[in-house]
């Protein structure tokens, strides 16, 4: 081999070197979804995902390796605060086995942005932090309320309180109580399973929020939606505690701003769509029975009393100094 090739060889050999050192350096998360793929939650949860990667080219990429068909729901929490994977989209209210103090994000009647100037998430990152090895990045997917959705009418109570009674909804451990206060049967089941409930009839109805009920298929079979909305939507970005200390600090920076505009932006764009499906659902046949004056305040006091009396009786370590940042009174 000639001189010229020896050196274009080493240069060539060096350029590759380089190039895998460069591989070997950038820093992979490993990401799983609470829902599948196609669920509006998961679809703004991947302009997150394509955020940071665009940013952290060579530094910091995430790769998300699945929904709940990867890691079941009621696994979520446990599996986090175990390392399976490194970030979770995950709702605080599918884990309260392990913090209850996760009750606040959707306990909470304020902005998720509000929340975090307040100092919100910094004091609940303690509670994150110690009890589920975990490390709360952003309140993402703010500002949509859960509704009741019926196949069925609901009735009325002597106290002018909704009547519930009679009807088989399914649940998430987050609204169950609430539900359960106003007479309905539970079925606690994954969201997965609820299109075959209502086809089956095995469920008379659900909670959910505005966004997924289509996605689901779910308006196949609802006919009605009792407003106003109760709680808010509680889908936390979230890391297990060691793999986010492990992050070089560049890795943190590039992943805790990102993490900070979408949850300003997906705030946005969630109060767009959720106004866009709801247009879309009551021109599909849902009828909303609106809830007004002392009726509507008698649900919704009932909804949160039973959201920060639960965490009272659970912990009430930090009730107070939650409830002061998280929650205004009517």
């Amino acid at each position: 081999m000639t001189k010229h090739g020896l050196i274009k060889g080493a240069a060539t050999a060096a350029l590759f070197a380089l190039s895998a050192a460069a591989v070997q350096a950038q820093e992979i998360i490993r990401a799983v979804t609470f829902v599948p793929a196609q669920v509006s939650f998961a679809r703004n949860f991947q302009n997150f995902v394509d955020l940071v990667n665009e940013r952290g080219e060579g530094v910091v990429q995430i790769q998300v390796i699945g929904g709940p068909e990867t890691i079941p729901n009621e696994r979520m929490g446990e599996a986090q605060q175990n390392g399976i994977a490194d970030m979770f989209l995950l709702p605080a209210g599918l884990y309260l086995n392990i913090v209850p103090e996760g009750e606040a994000f959707a306990g909470s009647n304020k902005d998720p942005m509000t929340v975090r100037e307040e100092g919100g998430l910094d004091l609940v990152n303690q509670m994150f932090h110690e009890k589920a090895n975990a490390h709360v990045l952003a309140h993402v997917d703010g500002g949509a309320a859960f509704h009741l959705w019926t196949t069925e009418k609901p009735g009325v109570a002597d106290d002018g309180q909704v009547d519930l009674s009679g009807l088989r909804l399914r649940s998430s451990p987050l609204y169950r109580a609430f539900l359960e206060e106003l007479g309905a049967t539970i079925v606690v089941q994954g969201a997965s399973e609820v299109y075959t409930s209502l086809e089956r009839g095995v469920v008379d109805g659900t909670g959910y929020p505005v966004t997924g009920l289509r996605d689901f298929g779910w308006d196949k079979f609802i006919k009605y939606r009792i407003d106003p909305g109760f709680f808010q939507t509680d889908v936390l970005i979230s890391m297990n505690l060691d793999a986010w200390n492990n992050l070089s600090d560049e890795a943190k920076e590039i992943v805790n701003q990102a993490a900070i505009e979408h949850e300003i932006s997906s705030f946005e764009d969630n109060t767009a769509l959720t106004e866009e499906e709801s247009k879309l659902l009551a021109e599909g046949g849902i009828e909303t029975i609106e809830l007004t004056g002392e009726q509507r305040q008698m649900f919704l006091e009932t909804a949160y009393d039973i959201a920060w009396k639960r965490l009272m009786e659970r912990d009430p370590t930090h009730h107070d100094a939650l409830k002061a940042i998280f929650f205004e009174d009517f």
